[in-house]
């Protein structure tokens, strides 16, 4: 009986527990149409995959297979393909990691490896001044060290010994018999076969010429080669040995294109070389080739390296650091900046697990960071790990939207003049009034009338003056070196000279710009200006009269087309 009790009571328990579930929880074939319809998913999406969205039921995910199920929520973010959501447990597990976009100074180590060479300055190649035998060698093995004005060898020369006979016989028979330029021409003619000035002095006081040459060290250093042995017939211009000086040398190496934007002048580099282990030399830059290798696409850079215990040797290899740095830029770090076709661009910390793709303008590299020109402020969060696969899913989120409306907002690159910009009609009217004014300063001097020049001087200066201050990049051309560079002559000569520099920087402007064939107005050209060499003049009339020479020579030149 008491167990026939509790079976009764336990029995009612649960239907009074399954009441109260039916009425808290209607099932949903209770709930009228329209509202099903209402709460009905429009967005699906994997469940492993997240930022996997379809607006058709039955898809699968394309990177797992599973079967998309209906998303709950906000719909509108899935037509945004550039922005990719993730829960908390699904950053966690896909390894995202954000970094801050920060203000500072840019770094960058270039390591490189080059050649030590001797200073250029200070290298010689000893030629044959005079044909004859090398008798002796003084200096007969290289690596020699050897001090300025040395003996290197000895050469048997008959013309040295004709050149000595006529210059005592010109010192023996006085001023009276020879007239003094000859006598300075024979011991212009022994300094130029190689004898010194002391051995002139020596031959002056004996007056007994000898055949003998001494070829001497012209300084102090090294032999690098020779090409000589005693014996040996040499004529002029034969080598017979090359020099350098070893206590000072220079670091050379080859910088690529994009390194230059690092290297100056004046920045130190630290050089390492092998037979010198644990040690490091500084020193700075001293030059940097202008011109580039055609074939390496580099340029020589050269360090200046103080060697007088002369421990580092000739063209051996070595090593060097040059640890560059910018001014305070913005910067971000380079793990977070991914290519994408051809374009840079970083994701984005949008919040609420978001990570939005935007597209950045990179200027220089450096070890860490990148410097940004443009589409990132400080304090925004980048991501710097699992950047790949969130731009992965976002391109293959790609595929479901219109590809002009997905792509990231191009940054626009910031347009920096790199050439002279056109006349224009302002400029253009200034140009032509100091052309005709130095066109009408030249037919004056081709008609000698120097007061016709010096009348129309202040209008010329003004003209120039007038073109400078209306024409920007002008003021950094050929023509700003003649500011006040044409003053009152007196006498056609000095206005000839300072006119002609002056008057070809014109020309050439006007051919340049092609006013000759939108003017009344002509080039000539005079391949024997008397200050240039070749200068060429304006002319309002096709007739030639040539302005440095007037009347006497007014033929002289040749139209310029």
């Amino acid at each position: 009986m008491h167990t026939l009790t509790k079976l009764i009571v336990t029995l009612g328990l649960l239907a009074i527990a399954a009441g109260l579930s039916a009425v808290e929880h209607p099932s949903a074939a209770a709930l009228p149409v329209h509202a099903a319809h209402a709460h009905a998913a429009q967005v699906y999406q994997c469940p492993m995959h997240p930022w996997i969205k379809s607006d058709k039921p039955g898809e699968r995910c394309t990177i797992c297979g599973m079967e998309l199920i209906a998303a709950s929520g906000d719909t509108g973010a899935a037509v945004d393909p550039n922005l990719v959501t993730l829960s908390a447990a699904q950053a966690a597990v896909t390894g995202v990691a954000t970094s801050a976009v920060t203000r500072g100074a840019l770094t960058r180590t270039l390591r490189v490896s080059g050649v030590i060479e001797d200073d250029d300055t200070r290298h010689r190649i000893l030629a044959a001044r005079v044909p004859g035998r090398i008798e002796k060698l003084q200096v007969n093995y290289v690596g020699a060290e050897v001090a300025a004005g040395a003996p290197l060898a000895t050469v048997f020369s008959p013309e040295m010994l004709t050149a000595q006979r006529q210059y005592v016989e010109r010192l023996k028979a006085g001023a009276v018999a020879t007239p003094l330029s000859e006598r300075a021409a024979a011991r212009e003619r022994l300094l130029e076969l190689g004898l010194t000035e002391e051995e002139i002095g020596i031959l002056e006081h004996t007056l007994k010429p000898t055949a003998m040459v001494n070829i001497r060290a012209p300084l102090s250093g090294t032999v690098i080669s020779r090409s000589v042995y005693e014996g040996q017939y040499v004529k002029v211009n034969d080598p017979l040995f090359e020099i350098g000086d070893f206590s000072r040398m220079w670091f050379v190496f080859d910088a690529y294109e994009p390194d230059l934007a690092w290297l100056k002048l004046g920045q130190t580099v630290e050089v390492s070389v092998p037979s010198q282990p644990g040690q490091v030399l500084t020193a700075p830059i001293t030059f940097i080739d202008p011109s580039l290798n055609e074939k390496t696409r580099t340029a020589r850079v050269r360090v200046t390296l103080e060697n007088p215990e002369h421990r580092l040797r000739f063209r051996q290899t070595a090593q060097a650091v040059v640890a560059a740095s910018t001014l305070d830029g913005l910067l971000v770090p380079r793990a977070a900046v991914l290519q994408h076709s051809g374009r840079p661009i970083v994701y984005v910390d949008a919040g609420g697990s978001g990570y939005r793709a935007r597209e950045v303008r990179i200027g220089r590299v450096g070890d860490t960071d990148d410097e940004v020109l443009d589409g990132l402020k400080q304090g925004e969060r980048v991501v710097t790990q699992a950047g790949l696969i969130l731009d992965s899913q976002a391109q293959l989120a790609h595929a479901a939207v219109d590809v002009a409306a997905a792509d990231p907002a191009q940054v626009t690159p910031v347009k920096i003049p790199g050439g002279t910009a056109p006349h224009n009609d302002a400029t253009y009217g200034l140009l032509r009034t100091l052309v005709f004014a130095t066109a009408d300063a030249a037919t004056a001097l081709a008609a000698d009338d120097l007061a016709g020049y010096c009348a129309g001087l202040p209008a010329l200066r003004q003209a120039l003056a007038d073109y400078l201050a209306g024409n920007a990049p002008a003021e950094r051309g050929d023509l700003a070196a003649f500011t006040d560079k044409l003053p009152d002559p007196t006498d056609l000569d000095a206005a000839r000279r300072a006119f002609e520099p002056f008057s070809t920087a014109v020309a050439d402007l006007a051919r340049a710009e092609h006013l000759q064939q939108r003017e009344e107005v002509w080039i000539y050209q005079c391949p024997m200006s008397p200050v240039l060499g070749t200068a060429r003049w304006l002319s309002r009339s096709h007739r030639l009269r040539n302005p440095f020479f007037g009347s006497a020579m007014p033929g002289c030149g040749d139209e310029v087309k």
